[in-house]
């Protein structure tokens, strides 16, 4: 039977894999959108705008259910891991608060700009609200990764009676692993972003959606995401080099290293087995990993043997590491396979567009698999070196627990279906619609009185 510790690590990964998806959008949409409207100004070509209306209604349903869901993650920090907030608050509780200010006072200010005021405000008004929602949004995840990776490689603290005070915020903020994961995040909302906007846009197409807004999104999100998936590799690998020198553990458990030894392999797939510490049906190529990690062909991995009980579980970590992973090699090879059809001028197959559609959410796969190596390679901390999770926990019955991770499974499981739904028939209604916009920018002098829908067909 389950403990409170159990449920509660359960309840919280079910909340933040909830949540995540919505900003792993978010993030990056907007930027895409802003780069919409920019094309649009200074083309002055209807594609543009018609491509942005489209998304911003999608981007306003996905920032809605991002803040939702946020909302949550906050109070389990005092109901399920008081030990946390008492700890480390003097730390978490300023970042998580800058997060909020900038959610909140940046980005929901200027979002109902975008959302409301483009046929209220002058051009120029409306395309610099975009700009800044965006930039916001990236602000959000700047205090949030800062706090995450400070939790993952603390510094600028000291602790007085088991108390974390902060003695250098320049230091707390730009943690040694701060810059990587920062950058690996934004680009994989990039990614994300780029295959939502491709298989949404592809499955319009594919239902003889014959106007020029769905194609003009489609060939920007796969040129982005050729463009983005090679530079995520370079991130990938410095970050994995800082993990190295951070988490060893974290690595000995990504490699699959049990044992320390020079010259590891890197194995491609195995079964963990955690019983006799070894890798079961391995297929490896020898000395790679050491070479990938080491730059030396014979260079040293620690494995899992060096770090006692202070290692994360193996299985979780290695097969979410690899789950990335193949998930990134496909996000290459489909992009500049899509590329390739775009610079030659020809109309991309269909099997490639029932590709892009498959992929739809591909990006929140490997965002997810990309946390829970993360996450999990911190444990058995929850600050690595300063709090255990076991300590955070609350004392409150299992039974409590339980009852609030069943209803937190099965209000996300509706809004997640719901979701899905809705962007499919979103899709649908706007790949029958007759492409008959017909938008112009809003004289100064009438941009306090025109007031039109928002509504147009895409």
């Amino acid at each position: 039977m389950l403990d409170t510790l159990m449920l509660s690590r359960i309840q919280f990964a079910t909340n933040i894999s909830f949540h995540i998806l919505f900003p792993s959008i978010t993030i990056a949409l907007c930027w895409i959108l802003f780069y919409f409207k920019l094309r649009f100004d200074f083309s002055k070509e209807p594609v543009w705008m018609r491509a942005y209306r489209f998304w911003v209604k999608i981007f306003a349903l996905t920032f809605a259910l991002g803040v939702v869901s946020g909302i949550t993650m906050s109070f389990q920090f005092g109901t399920n891991w008081p030990g946390y907030m008492e700890v480390v608050g003097n730390i978490a509780g300023p970042l998580l608060g800058y997060e909020v200010l900038t959610a909140f006072f940046l980005e929901a200010t200027f979002l109902g700009i975008m959302l409301f005021g483009i046929h209220r405000v002058p051009n120029y008004v409306h395309t610099l609200a975009t700009g800044i929602v965006a930039f916001g949004t990236t602000m959000s995840a700047f205090w949030i990764l800062s706090l995450n990776s400070w939790m993952q490689t603390p510094t600028g603290f000291e602790l007085r009676e088991g108390v974390a005070f902060p003695v250098d915020w320049f230091s707390i903020i730009f943690n040694p692993s701060f810059p990587y994961r920062l950058s690996h995040t934004l680009i994989a909302s990039g990614l994300t972003a780029c295959f939502l906007i491709a298989g949404l846009s592809a499955y319009r197409i594919l239902l003889g959606d014959n106007k020029k807004a769905p194609l003009a999104a489609l060939k920007t999100a796969v040129v982005l995401a050729a463009v983005l998936t090679p530079l995520q590799v370079v991130v990938g690998d410095l970050h994995g080099l800082n993990t190295l020198e951070h988490q060893p553990q974290k690595i000995a458990a990504i490699e699959g290293v049990w044992q320390t030894e020079k010259g590891a392999p890197l194995v491609l797939f195995a079964l963990p087995n955690k019983e006799t510490q070894r890798n079961d049906y391995a297929i490896e190529i020898p000395k790679l990993a050491s070479l990938i990690l080491t730059h030396e062909l014979e260079g040293e991995i620690k494995g899992i043997n060096e770090f006692t009980d202070e290692h994360p579980p193996v299985a979780p970590v290695f097969f979410g590491f690899r789950i990335m992973v193949a998930i990134g090699l496909l996000m290459l090879a489909v992009s500049w396979l899509g590329c390739t059809y775009i610079a030659r001028k020809k109309t991309l197959p269909p099997w490639l567009l029932k590709t892009y559609v498959a992929m739809t959410f591909s990006g929140w796969i490997a965002t997810l698999a990309g946390w829970y190596v993360t996450e999990i390679g911190r444990q058995p901390y929850l600050v690595t070196g300063v709090l255990r999770t076991a300590d955070a926990v609350t004392t409150i019955p299992a039974a409590n627990v339980g009852i609030s991770l069943t209803l937190y499974i099965c209000l996300y499981i509706g809004l997640l279906v719901a979701y899905i739904f809705t962007l499919r028939n979103m899709a649908r209604r706007s790949s029958l619609l007759e492409d008959d916009i017909k938008y112009q920018p809003v004289p100064k002098h009438q941009a306090r009185n025109h007031s039109l829908p928002l509504t147009t067909n895409t």
